[in-house]
């Protein structure tokens, strides 16, 4: 997939991208485009973001007035609906929602600046996500974003993380290609661990 961050300079201290981008991977890709909408008023977007080819989208629990209608209209512009969760914000607050997306999005930095260090409380609600998944009977993948590290990639797909996100990780050095083959590698020999 590609994990596209959208960012307002409202929600979070940055601006990023927004549909105009999307529509343009979209041109050159077939992979699941990820949105991740660090944005206010998520509603006001989400047709557009389905306009350009966003596969899923993904929107924070603390940005959403009426979470339950956001997804469902995530949902009915065609896209996989996915719930994200600030660092302080307990993952016991998204059960009602769970059994409506298609993932979940820790963030494991504070949303807005890549580059920043691993908060390793977030291994614990990877952890909490997995056991209600399992206890709810549920089907929701776990995606990670923050920190996500040669150092700290066995941890989180240990935890119970799926997706994982990574961008100073893949492309802080200028060797992108080598950098993501040895953090995926590092992901599968975590997930041989932990099965």
């Amino acid at each position: 997939m590609i994990h596209v961050d959208v960012m307002d300079g409202h929600f979070v201290p940055n601006i990023t991208v927004g549909p105009p981008i999307v529509q343009s991977l979209r041109k050159h890709t077939k992979l699941p485009l990820d949105c991740h909408l660090m944005i206010e008023n998520p509603d006001e977007y989400i047709p557009a973001f389905a306009e350009a080819g966003a596969s899923w989208v993904s929107v924070h629990y603390e940005a959403c007035r009426h979470l339950h209608r956001t997804l469902e209209l995530i949902e009915r512009h065609g896209m996989e609906p996915a719930v994200v969760i600030n660092p302080a914000t307990a993952v016991e607050l998204l059960i009602p929602v769970l059994g409506m997306v298609h993932h979940v999005l820790v963030m494991s930095v504070n949303p807005g600046f890549g580059g920043q260090r691993f908060i390793p409380y977030s291994l614990n609600k990877i952890r909490r996500l997995k056991e209600l998944r399992q206890e709810l009977g549920l089907r929701f993948r776990i995606e990670v974003d923050g920190g996500v590290a040669h150092d700290t990639v066995g941890a989180v797909v240990e935890a119970g993380a799926e997706l994982l996100v990574a961008g100073n990780a893949v492309f802080g050095e200028g060797h992108a290609e080598r950098d993501a083959r040895r953090l995926l590698e590092a992901a599968l020999r975590a997930a041989q661990v932990a099965a």
